[in-house]
């Protein structure tokens, strides 16, 4: 059964919710640092994301990580990774699960 572009979206998020920023104990998928994902018909996936800051230690390493990671995923042919710094992340964009474990709600 061939995967659709929705299957392996939901695969790239659930391979996102495995990576985690070292200095926060929270995905960063649920951290907010992904901007947008998409997957075409012939299994390309493009990703936006950015970090926490532009100083962040992890700014050369994560994206490698996170473009590792969807390489893995069955059904992607191809990933590009855009880091992005607009708009900047700021703790609004976290989920309601991270704001909880990290005590902000």
């Amino acid at each position: 059964m061939k995967l659709t572009p929705e299957d392996i979206r939901e695969e790239i998020i659930e391979s996102l919710k495995t990576i985690f920023d070292p200095e926060i104990p929270v995905n960063i998928y649920d951290l907010g640092l992904i901007y947008d994902i998409q997957v075409d018909e012939q299994g390309r996936a493009g990703l936006e994301m950015t970090l926490t800051s532009p100083m962040c230690p992890v700014a050369e390493s994560l994206p490698v990580e996170v473009e590792k990671n969807l390489r893995e995923i069955k059904g992607v042919t191809d990933v590009d990774v855009q880091v992005v710094w607009d708009p900047p992340w700021s703790p609004d964009l976290m989920s309601d699960e991270a704001k909880l474990k990290l005590n902000l709600l």
